[in-house]
C-alpha cells in the first residue's frame, strides 16, 4: 500500500500566516519536506488534528525560510561602540527544518503511556495516556 505523502499545508496557508513570504515554489517544497519529517519523527502524527498539522508545518517552514533574512533568525545580538565590536548569533543559521519541543507535544510525541497485562490470562488493559 502506498503511503500518502501530501503536504499538510500549502504555500497559500503559509502566506495567510506570514504575509511577507516571497517564494511560493520553495515554500511548497519545504512544506512537503516538513510534512514528511513530521511523519518520520512523530508516530502519533495521525491523531493530531488537521489544523494542528497545518500550523506546525507552516511554523517549521517559516523558521527555515527566515534563516537567510536580515536579523529575522537571530537569537542573540551584541554591539559595542568602542573599539567597534559587533556580534550576532543565529538560531537556525543553515535553515534546517526542525520541530520544537512544544510542537512535538502537540503531535503526541513524548506523552507517557501506560498499560497492564494480566499474567494469568495475557489480556492487555489500556493504554492510558497522560
Amino acid at each position: 500500500m502506498a503511503e500518502d505523502r501530501t503536504a499538510f499545508a500549502s504555500s497559500s496557508d503559509l502566506k495567510d500566516r506570514w504575509p511577507n513570504m516571497m517564494d511560493a515554489t520553495l515554500a511548497d517544497t519545504l512544506l512537503e519536506d516538513a510534512s514528511q519529517l513530521i511523519r518520520d519523527t512523530c508516530p502519533g502524527w495521525a491523531e493530531a488534528s488537521e489544523e494542528t498539522r497545518r500550523s506546525i508545518a507552516c511554523s517549521m517552514v517559516k523558521r527555515a525560510m527566515i534563516a537567510g533574512e536580515d536579523s529575522a533568525g537571530l537569537s542573540a545580538r551584541q554591539e559595542n561602540a568602542g573599539p567597534f565590536s559587533q556580534s550576532w548569533t543565529y538560531s537556525n543559521p543553515t535553515g534546517d527544518l526542525y520541530l520544537t519541543k512544544s510542537e512535538k507535544a502537540r503531535l503526541g510525541q513524548g506523552r507517557q503511556r501506560a498499560f497492564s497485562i494480566s499474567v494469568e490470562s495475557g489480556t492487555v488493559v489500556g493504554p492510558w495516556t497522560g
